[in-house]
């Protein structure tokens, strides 16, 4: 059996490393040193790709999906003693369902975290050159999940005008989606 080598990024090495931990790893704390670039690219539809396959294993994307880490603009696993590159398409998680009350709204990832949507965890709402919007939700420390689109319509349908403001509220703060005079007609 070969030996892999304790330098050379691999999915093996981070799997390794991230299956010690119990609860969320703190990877906010840590900041080893960047190996190179691994080929993980994370589709826009929450797929995450290994060497052009698919990764089937749930409980595997779930792993890794907790050792992410985004700093400068790109995104990362990382571990204590390593960093490695990964493409995302758009946001590495994507936000397939919410519950809703009266005084917030709780989001579910495809990767299984549950957030609440307030002030350390903003919605906001991108409009592309179309018009089409891009809804997003803060996970944590700076990564986003794509909220999918059958839940968005829904958030829709409990929105309400604030200010002139058509949006969410939620952990007892404010988010703009569009302004109320492009709702009309």
């Amino acid at each position: 059996m070969d030996e892999q080598d304790p330098v050379t990024p691999s999915a093996e090495n981070l799997l390794a490393a991230a299956r010690g931990q119990k609860g969320p790893p703190p990877v906010h704390l840590w900041n080893p040193p960047y190996c190179g670039e691994i080929d993980i690219v994370i589709k826009r539809d929450g797929t995450w790709i290994h060497e052009g396959t698919p990764i089937g294993r749930t409980g595997l994307v779930r792993l890794f999906a907790s050792i992410l880490k985004k700093e400068d603009g790109r995104h990362y696993l990382v571990t204590p003693v390593e960093k490695v590159g990964l493409q995302v398409e758009d946001a590495p998680f994507v936000a397939v369902d919410f519950e809703a009350d009266a005084d917030r709204i709780v989001f579910t990832t495809n990767v299984g975290d549950v957030v609440e949507a307030g002030p350390e965890h903003p919605i906001r709402v991108e409009h592309g050159a179309d018009g089409e919007p891009s809804p997003y939700v803060e996970v944590r420390a700076g990564l986003e999940a794509l909220i999918d689109r059958k839940s968005f319509y829904r958030l829709v349908e409990i929105g309400e005008e604030r200010g002139g403001q058509f949006g969410l509220a939620s952990g007892g703060a404010f988010f703009p989606i569009i302004a109320a005079e492009k709702l009309e007609g």
